[in-house]
């Protein structure tokens, strides 16, 4: 099983989600450390190779992109509450800057 890492304020942005939706996160994203993918995901190229958004539809629409393409662990990059049909291009460069301080 690979290693949880959150990047910037990723974790502080999960725990804010309500209890139901960390759940949710929790659970998608145990399966990504178990090599396994998540149930509603989409690939995230504007953020770089190998991330992906996770899609949560639980009290409303939340996302949270990560990075597994590493041996050693899963980098959470960024975890927002969607609010509007496309997904804002703050949110998309925030998590692009993060994928960098990785090393990706």
């Amino acid at each position: 099983m690979k290693a949880l890492h959150f990047v910037g304020s990723s974790l502080d942005d999960i725990r804010d989600f309500p209890m139901e939706v960390r759940r949710a996160a929790g659970f998608e994203l145990h399966a990504v450390q178990a090599g396994l993918m998540p149930s509603d995901f989409k690939p995230m190229l504007a953020v770089g190779p190998g991330a992906y958004k996770i899609r949560l539809h639980v009290l409303g629409e939340w996302r949270v992109i990560y990075v597994a393409r590493f041996d050693d662990a899963v980098y959470v990059l960024h975890a927002f509450q969607k609010k509007t049909q496309k997904t804002r291009e703050e949110d998309i460069e925030l998590a692009a800057r993060r994928y960098r301080q990785i090393g990706a």
